[in-house]
């Protein structure tokens, strides 16, 4: 199968002569003049190069880069800039662009180029996953760090604070990444080729806290039929992590209160203290500060905890992540099922951006390998999604405009479509001859 290039360049001429040049090195070439032509075929299929210009008439090379992400991790994108441009073009880079080459264009220079993003493609097996991956190797962390602000802010305060000792508390919903965030911040830490022990709180009864988290002697007590090692001391010179930690009944977190204080621990049946080296990483899902006013934590607890917060936003929060986040798993649903699903439908992109995720995360990768499992063709549709998806979202939006003005409720509609008068028709429940007298009526100019 040849290499598939879209060229987006509002210079009609220029464009052209580029699409010949490659067209005679055997590449297939689209041209695209402007940024809504480009976005039209993006959706159409998939690009193994977007070569943009920056400047476009009704949009510019980050807007087109950011819609390359969300449709697929794994084409690259070349920026082609003035030297004026070179500011933003370096910043494109940081957001997830190959490269960019300089105006007037060198053949030799752009057909080089070309080469090595397809060499990168290649490099990474086609796994449009990988391009901003975190990777551990002594577990199988690989995840989409995403573009928006909410995980720039995340990234930020991680990379602030793992290369520290400080005491961490993860807060997030159910499914947004927490151990994922505690496992980036060991590796990123000094105390990356040491264990990273992860303890799941909820699923330990308070009689066997003990013996869980500090060990026990053989004979100690009935059915300590063994030695064991208890998480404290498996994880020294590494990282604990503590998930859920709002579910530690009181009297286990005066024991791990002293722990954490002395960094020693003595287990069950033992007269002897070991001293443990461990940095602590803490999640919960649960407002911690409200169950300390309520009596249900320890309030010195939360503080040696809670010497830094990361707040994880939940996955509807990150509108530009989704599509990023969506592809990501369906490469692993992919692998994982030996399949070559290649894209999806743009109706089940446009469900998944107006969907609320209550899952997060979680939800998502459960339904897009179930999806990919289902899919027969290249796109995963509509049909193969559990169809509550589409009528929670629904409601969500019907829910959404019931508290704002007629004018306001179609301005979002035609926000949320990209200005597709017949998506924000369907969203608002009316025909499009009704939404074409209320553009009028209200003055909306597109």
């Amino acid at each position: 199968m040849s290499v598939k290039i879209l060229v987006v360049d509002d210079d009609t001429a220029f464009c052209i002569m580029l699409k010949t040049f490659l067209q005679k090195r055997g590449y297939e070439v689209v041209n695209a003049f402007n940024g809504n032509d480009a976005l039209q075929e993006l959706n159409k299929g998939f690009f193994d190069i977007v070569l943009t210009d920056i400047r476009l008439p009704d949009s510019d090379g980050l807007e087109i880069l950011k819609n390359v992400k969300q449709l697929s991790l794994k084409t690259q994108v070349i920026l082609m800039t003035g030297y004026t441009d070179i500011k933003t073009a370096v910043n494109a880079m940081k957001m997830g662009a190959f490269d960019y080459v300089g105006k007037p264009i060198n053949p030799d220079e752009i057909l080089y180029t070309i080469q090595q993003a397809l060499l990168k493609s290649e490099n990474k097996n086609s796994s449009p996953s990988k391009a901003s991956a975190v990777k551990s190797p002594s577990s199988p962390l690989n995840f989409v760090k995403g573009i928006s602000n909410d995980s720039a802010k995340l990234y930020d305060h991680i990379n602030l604070v793992a290369p520290t000792n400080m005491s961490v508390l993860i807060i997030g919903d159910s499914g947004t990444g927490k151990e994922y965030i505690a496992q980036s911040i060991h590796m990123q830490s000094k105390r990356a080729d040491k264990p990273f022990i992860a303890v799941d709180c909820g699923a330990i009864p308070k009689e066997l806290a003990s013996s869980e988290f500090f060990g026990h002697l053989k004979g100690s007590f009935t059915g300590a039929v063994t030695d064991k090692t208890g998480h404290f001391e498996a994880a020294n010179g590494g990282t604990l992590f503590l998930d859920e930690v709002g579910n530690l009944s009181y009297e286990v977190q005066v024991q791990l209160l002293r722990a954490l204080q002395e960094r020693k621990i003595k287990p069950v049946g033992s007269n002897n203290e070991v001293q443990v080296d461990i940095r602590v990483v803490a999640a919960t899902n649960e407002d911690l500060n409200e169950a300390v006013k309520r009596g249900d934590f320890r309030e010195d607890l939360y503080h040696r905890l809670n010497e830094f917060c990361i707040r994880v936003p939940k996955l509807n929060e990150r509108k530009e992540d989704i599509m990023m986040f969506a592809n990501h798993f369906l490469a692993q649903a992919n692998d994982e099922l030996e399949k070559d699903v290649e894209r999806f439908d743009q109706n089940v992109i446009d469900l998944f951006l107006s969907y609320a995720w209550p899952g997060n995360l979680r939800e998502m990768k459960n339904i897009i390998k179930r999806s990919v499992l289902l899919t027969r063709g290249a796109a995963i549709t509509l049909d193969v999604l559990p169809p509550e998806m589409e009528q929670a979202a629904n409601e969500d939006i019907q829910s959404d405009y019931s508290n704002i003005s007629e004018e306001e409720a179609i301005r979002k509609a035609l926000e949320r479509t990209n200005n597709n008068k017949s998506k924000a028709a369907k969203l608002l429940d009316i025909d499009r001859k009704t939404l074409y007298n209320k553009l009028k009526l209200y003055n909306i100019d597109l």
